[in-house]
């Protein structure tokens, strides 16, 4: 799900990013023809890899300079491998049917429920109303925080900074009131900019928990699985993925909390600002305990099979039946059923059609995009000779591990300069064609690009995320640039060292 926003950007960025548009158009069809007509030993003989080559430097181009709505970029690409005859219609869109993509569809589903019936504010202000949170500057940034990573794992980054800003924009506004009317002491400036920054930085990193969280997770987990026959579930993805956001998140909390003081001991009536949003909430209504119902029994189906394994061992016969029954798909499209069955407000259920549609299908054919390309770069064999191009850049004797700190540390530097939905397209199949090539296990690094996709936490830009905090007014851009590559920096070594350390131990 994704909601609608308009990004504020300084007038140089809006020229930046008008010339970057335009140029696309340009970029993309002159790539195009460049590999079209060009000589490359590696795709001597193989007409198909090579019309692929030239398809996908259009599209990554375009991806690039945002030229086109990337969905529209991802479709456009699918259409002109089957006119330029890489593969027949039957092949090049059967990627768009993976199961992958209804897990997509049916956590949507459920996003757009708990966004609906506020399921999402409630948690929030229940937490930010607690005793221990109290008016403390420091709990709260952190409570805030936490919130945010939290809920950002299950729903969309975007919407739950849309969410989270608003309140943080509520508390920041009141406190600066109160402060100016001399009724509480005066706020440090830079505590504003911190808050907002633990909105959009904690969104950013609470997607990486679970594979549902961020559209990159299931790009790289499609492509794992399609390009390396090895499948991550989803409660193996969360014991490398909560580990690495809870890393990231203190790290984050630790700086912006010595970084951006507040001033004061205490946000004097903050506290009763909260508990009176909470109030205003009311009781919790039926819509809300059916999609609480409706997402604990999805999340039980995804966390059963990797919890029967735990206890019983990969190979016994219940384990393996668990599996087959459910897959990511199936209990996230039984969560979304449940939305149609139980009670609710509106309609009399808790999710109307209309409501169901209303979801980012743009996503869901990106995905599909991105997915049938790294299935077509396969079986032409683009990956290979990719594979083979690229690995004279590898040092001599490059490891795994070597291998996973440039993938990671790439990946976070094209999410800076475009989506991170582009930067998993762009970023993992190249990864795992030069681990292949070189002889390397590609998992780690695989996943390593997949987890740094969703870095990048520079520009306003960067993320819609950032965007969006941006328009506080709150954020000096200098700021958001220094903390944001400084976040960069410790994201990338956390990564690598999680997924070192935890990879090996669940293949």
């Amino acid at each position: 799900m994704s909601d609608e926003f308009i990004p504020v950007l300084s007038p140089l960025e809006a020229r930046f990013e008008k010339l970057r548009s335009r140029a696309g158009l340009i970029l993309a069809p002159l790539a195009f023809l460049l590999v079209w007509f060009g000589d490359f030993e590696t795709l001597r003989g193989n007409e198909p890899a090579h019309r692929l080559a030239a398809v996908m430097s259009c599209v990554v181009t375009l991806w690039l300079t945002e030229s086109l709505p990337m969905p529209l970029t991802a479709l456009l690409g699918a259409t002109m491998c089957v006119v330029f005859r890489v593969a027949d219609a039957k092949e090049v869109f059967a990627p768009f049917a993976d199961q992958l993509m209804f897990l997509f569809i049916g956590s949507f589903m459920m996003a757009r429920a708990i966004f609906l019936h506020g399921l999402d504010k409630r948690m929030a202000y229940s937490v930010l109303s607690l005793k221990a949170v109290g008016s403390s500057p420091t709990r709260i940034l952190f409570a805030f925080g936490a919130v945010t990573a939290v809920t950002s794992a299950w729903i969309s980054n975007t919407a739950t900074t849309a969410m989270m800003f608003a309140i943080g924009l509520s508390i920041l506004q009141f406190l600066l009131r109160e402060s100016a009317a001399g009724n509480a002491p005066k706020i440090d400036m830079r505590y504003a900019t911190g808050l907002m920054l633990m909105t959009s930085f904690s969104a950013s990193i609470g997607g990486l928990a679970t594979p549902i969280g961020t559209p990159p997770n299931a790009i790289g987990l499609g492509m794992i699985r399609q390009q390396l026959g090895v499948d991550v579930p989803f409660f193996k993805w969360c014991l490398v993925g909560m580990p690495v956001v809870l890393g990231i998140f203190l790290f984050l909390f630790v700086y912006l909390n010595w970084l951006c003081p507040a001033g004061a001991k205490e946000l004097t009536g903050s506290r009763e600002l909260i508990a009176r949003r909470k109030s205003e909430l009311g009781s919790w209504t039926a819509g809300q305990i059916s999609t609480a119902v409706a997402f604990l029994v999805t999340v039980t189906l995804w966390v059963l099979p990797g919890v029967g394994e735990l206890v019983l061992g990969s190979q016994h016969a219940n384990v393996k039946l668990l599996k087959s029954m459910f897959p990511e798909s199936a209990p996230a499209l039984l969560g979304a059923v449940l939305l149609f069955l139980l009670p609710g407000d509106r309609d009399g259920r808790a999710l109307n059609w209309k409501e169901a549609t209303q979801i980012d299908w743009g996503v869901v054919l990106l995905y599909g995009g991105g997915f049938a390309f790294g299935v077509l770069a396969q079986k032409t064999g683009l990956s290979d000779a990719i594979g083979r191009s690229l690995i004279t850049l590898l040092p001599q004797g490059s490891s795994s591990f070597g291998l996973l700190v440039a993938a990671t540390f790439v990946a976070t530097l094209v999410s800076e300069a475009t989506s991170n939905t582009a930067s998993a397209n762009i970023v993992v199949p190249v990864v795992i064609a030069m681990a292949q090539q070189a002889g390397i296990d590609p998992l780690m690094p695989a996943i390593g690009a997949t987890l740094g996709s969703s870095l990048g936490f520079m520009l306003p830009v960067s993320t819609p995320c950032n965007a969006i905090v941006y328009g506080s007014g709150y954020i000096p851009l200098t700021r958001m640039i220094r903390y944001g590559a400084l976040l960069d920096v410790a994201g990338t070594i956390v990564i690598v060292t999680m997924v070192s350390l935890i990879v090996p131990l669940i293949r």
